[in-house]
């Protein structure tokens, strides 16, 4: 396997509070919906998550469209992501991909929609198939 690139973004604070990025583009105040007060403060985890997951889905759909012979390049997508609680007592997100391929007809689209789940990176990571170091760091920086 290769790397092709790292993203390095360190939380203070949790699900209210900081995520700030190494290279300084990303610098955000997270808001909680399950915290009164801090709902609109700014984006919560599961619509960062949702925004990413979109953007990953959206360029996998656009290849799997150009080798399906169908064009993507007005198609939309939105990614629902829910948190939710399992019977355990734990927590889990839901994920709902929703795709819109104008011109296409509903078979081929779907068609292409599962094909770009099966490249996906974040569809692959939400089946498992991601893996994970843990790492004590006595330093971070920023």
């Amino acid at each position: 396997m290769k790397t092709l690139f790292t993203a390095e973004v360190v939380c203070r604070g949790g699900r209210s509070g900081t995520l700030k990025s190494r290279d300084g583009l990303l610098d955000v105040v997270l808001g909680n919906p399950l915290e009164s007060g801090l709902e609109k403060r700014g984006p919560n985890p599961e619509q960062l998550f949702a925004g990413a997951y979109a953007a990953c889905y959206q360029g996998a759909l656009k290849n799997a469209a150009k080798k399906a012979g169908a064009t993507a390049e007005d198609s939309k997508v939105e990614v629902q992501v829910s948190l939710v609680e399992d019977d355990q007592g734990g927590y889990r997100l839901a994920v709902e991909l929703h795709g819109q391929l104008p011109g296409v007809d509903h078979a081929k689209a779907q068609q292409i929609m599962q094909a770009a789940h099966e490249t996906c990176p974040y569809s692959k990571a939400m089946r498992g198939d991601v893996s994970v170091a843990l790492v004590v760091d006595p330093v971070i920086r920023l």
